[in-house]
């Protein structure tokens, strides 16, 4: 039996003994299946070929797997006096990232933005004593691996942590979420938005869509909303999706004007 691993979108799946007939977040219209066809990975196949970078990022640590893998995101790990929030996540998972987690003072929660994030979470979790994984009602469908550790919170915002609030966008997938860490002494508040609210190669805009490797846009509703969710929440920085997705200041305007100039466009 194997928890086979979707090698186009990092997705693991339930055991079985024969790899899955094909991957449905992948054959969904945000995603695809890969040129070469659907193909499985296990995680042990992964651990002997890939490694994970852990490195400081901009006030948080970032966890990159190399080479690329899957869809490439980075996993962030957002470090607090109070507790450490695992934000997205990334298919491998080894002794040595273990090992350098828990030397950072290990992970209390999990947090994902959507189903093309999920990957490996059940095994993060396991990991690190269990640590409950939130995701959003609205996206279980997508759970390819069902289990006790994962909670759907069902709300436009949720609290996971003092300081730390997740608030459903929509967009992108129905249940799109970002987490705001809410401002600390002189420290401003955060989004980590991963690509709910996408951070644009010029580090000075963000973008929106249902889905970036097939080029499908959102609607005016969708971007309103998208906008209206995170307005009540003050910050400067926005985390992306990505190694050096960060807009380091005037995060709220960013958005913002990033939005009216998508509703021109569109328009």
């Amino acid at each position: 039996m194997n928890a086979f691993i979707c090698k186009t979108c990092g997705s693991q799946f339930s055991e079985t003994e024969k790899a899955p007939c094909a991957c449905p977040i992948c054959e969904d219209e945000r995603q695809h299946v890969g040129h070469q066809g659907q193909q499985w990975t296990t995680l042990e196949e992964l651990r002997a070929a890939h490694r994970n970078r852990i490195e400081p990022e901009e006030g948080v640590v970032a966890i990159h797997t190399e080479p690329h893998f899957a869809i490439g995101q980075r996993a962030l790990l957002i470090e607090s006096p109070s507790r450490n929030i695992l934000w997205d996540c990334v298919a491998l998972l080894d002794d040595e990232t273990i090992f350098a987690i828990k030397k950072l003072g290990g992970i209390a929660a999990i947090a994902i933005s959507h189903p093309h994030y999920y990957t490996t979470m059940v095994e993060w979790s396991r990991a690190f004593g269990d640590a409950p994984i939130w995701l959003h009602a609205a996206d279980r469908k997508w759970v390819m691996q069902p289990d006790k550790r994962i909670h759907f919170w069902k709300t436009d915002t949720h609290a996971i942590a003092d300081g730390f609030t997740l608030i459903r966008c929509g967009g992108h997938f129905e249940g799109g979420t970002v987490l705001h860490r809410a401002a600390i002494a002189d420290e401003p508040g955060e989004l980590f938005s991963s690509d709910i609210i996408a951070v644009c190669a010029d580090r000075r805009q963000v973008t929106f869509m249902r889905s970036f490797p097939n080029y499908i846009p959102l609607n005016r509703a969708a971007i309103e909303r998208i906008v209206a969710a995170v307005e009540p929440f003050a910050f400067d920085r926005i985390y992306g999706a990505f190694r050096g997705d960060v807009i380091r200041a005037d995060g709220n305007a960013v958005v913002k004007f990033s939005a009216e100039r998508y509703l021109r466009a569109i328009a």
